[in-house]
């Protein structure tokens, strides 16, 4: 079997026993990289995966045997990397260079990962599409035709590829489920403040979540582990829980688990293709011993208007810091510093991130405060009560990712609001900060993947990491290649 094709758990065994060594399998994928017409990397850096790939041997050469040892990952350029420019997909950041790691890339570099480059994704982390990138679109490998899901689009793109056995993602309304479903991976975003945001580039910070994305839920397992744990001094809303090790329950039985399925979630905008493949799965698990309960959540569909103010209001004040003085894109002719905010700003956004800026200006603006944005928190915490009283009757919810397979590009780039609406299933969760990922769980439309959302309570990722890796036991679904990857 070719390197490529070897899943994060298959990569590292075979690195343990030496029958490759980091520094080939990390030429492996650069040439894979370099080969890419999918959009997926905005940037790489061989003098430094190599670097890092010669020290992961030596570590094994002196018996190190830690699970990620030499096993590459790539990450979205949300993350600030030293080795790498980090743009958010932006004008705004292009070329700029940190003087230091995200804690997530810490982490995974002292877990002995070789970091492959920076992915491509929507600026600032801003869409559903990743047609929102400044500098190219990441395509669907399933059809380039059609989007992979935003924001971290190419992170889905290239794992399922096989351009890299594994990738960061952030989840900010369902930005790593979202492209896991639409290119047939698993991908997922723990308990809010699991994960460090620090260095992470902020778009919504009550929202914004780091996660891997992985061919398997074991292998996401694998990279979650080391990603998460609290981070006090860097990250306010990192929390005091102590790293887990998400493989230890992998494979216990699910025999009376109770999955919760919203009625909510199977409404009139939900696709025939996806709707079957989703009631597939769920007989599947019925077959594991599982257990399947009605639930609701009432306030689906104010989830909606409840994230697009809350998530612009957030983007617009952390987006402020963006104005030309001190870092980033600067306009090079003005007349005084207004005029050089205004023109710097002007230029280095793009149409979507300044529609959500002016939203968000607008919701925290005097007269409106109280009227929008302090009325959509109070909603906010009723979304959270509904999952509290939902989880009284079950142990895991599930139900689609999205509403519909991957749609063609350029298809609802003149209609925010369509692209909106298809975030419809992952918002709820992301604003409660619950634990969520998505697993494949068949295929609709053109044979194109559909992903199954499983959302567990705060703190509950082995339950979910188990319930995905059980289905993928007795499945393979995850295994299936796009025709065209080689």
């Amino acid at each position: 079997m070719a390197l490529h094709d070897l899943s994060v758990a298959e990569l590292a065994k075979q690195l343990r026993t030496k029958d490759v060594s980091a520094t080939e399998v990390a030429k492996h994928f650069l040439a894979r990289g370099q080969a890419d017409t999918l959009g997926t990397y905005l940037s790489t850096n061989e003098e430094a995966t190599l670097a890092q790939a010669r020290a992961a041997d030596e570590r094994i050469a002196k018996g190190d045997a830690a699970p990620l040892l030499g096993v590459p990952v790539a990450h979205k350029d949300i993350f600030v990397t030293r080795d790498f420019p980090s743009t958010a997909g932006s004008k705004m950041l292009e070329g700029y260079r940190s003087p230091f790691d995200a804690t997530v890339v810490r982490k995974l570099a002292e877990a002995g990962m070789v970091t492959l480059g920076k992915l491509n994704c929507d600026e600032f982390a801003m869409g559903s599409s990743n047609e929102n990138s400044a500098y190219k679109p990441a395509k669907n490998p399933w059809d380039t035709a059609r989007i992979p899901g935003g924001s971290s689009g190419a992170s889905a793109v290239a794992v399922a590829a096989r351009l890299a056995p594994a990738t960061t993602g952030t989840d900010t309304g369902g930005s790593i489920r979202q492209p896991a479903s639409f290119c047939g991976i698993t991908g997922i975003k723990p308990t809010y403040g699991r994960a460090s945001r620090y260095g992470m580039i902020a778009f919504a910070s009550s929202l914004d979540q780091a996660g891997p994305m992985a061919r398997s839920a074991e292998d996401c397992a694998l990279l979650l582990s080391a990603m998460c744990g609290p981070d006090p001094d860097r990250d306010s809303t990192s929390l005091d829980v102590p790293p887990e090790d998400f493989t230890k329950s992998l494979g216990n039985s699910l025999e009376g688990l109770r999955i919760g399925v919203p009625k909510e979630f199977f409404g009139e905008g939900l696709a025939a293709d996806v709707r079957e493949a989703i009631d597939a799965a769920l007989r599947q698990y019925e077959k594991l011993g599982a257990k399947r309960v009605e639930i609701s959540l009432p306030r689906t569909e104010l989830s909606i208007p409840v994230y697009y103010i809350i998530a612009p209001a957030e983007a617009s004040s952390n987006l402020s810091r963006f104005d030309g003085v001190k870092f980033g894109h600067r306009a090079k002719q003005y007349g005084d510093l207004i005029d050089m905010y205004k023109k710097t700003r002007a230029e280095g956004f793009g149409d979507e991130v300044k529609r959500r800026i002016m939203i968000g200006t607008y919701v925290l603006s005097h007269g409106y405060y109280d009227a929008y944005y302090l009325q959509a928190q109070k909603i906010r915490r009723m979304i959270a009560d509904d999952f509290k009283r939902a989880f009284a009757e079950c142990d895991v919810i599930a139900g689609p990712v999205a509403p519909t397979v991957a749609w063609k590009l350029g298809d609802k780039s003149g209609d925010p609001v369509a692209n909106y609406l298809a975030d419809i299933f992952t918002l709820p969760g992301s604003l409660a900060g619950l634990p969520g990922m998505s697993v494949p769980c068949g295929f609709g439309e053109g044979g194109l993947p559909v992903g199954m959302q499983l959302i567990g309570n705060y703190f509950q990722e082995s339950r979910l990491l188990n319930a995905a890796h059980r289905f993928q036991q007795v499945t393979d679904f995850h295994q299936k290649k796009p025709g065209g990857v080689q």
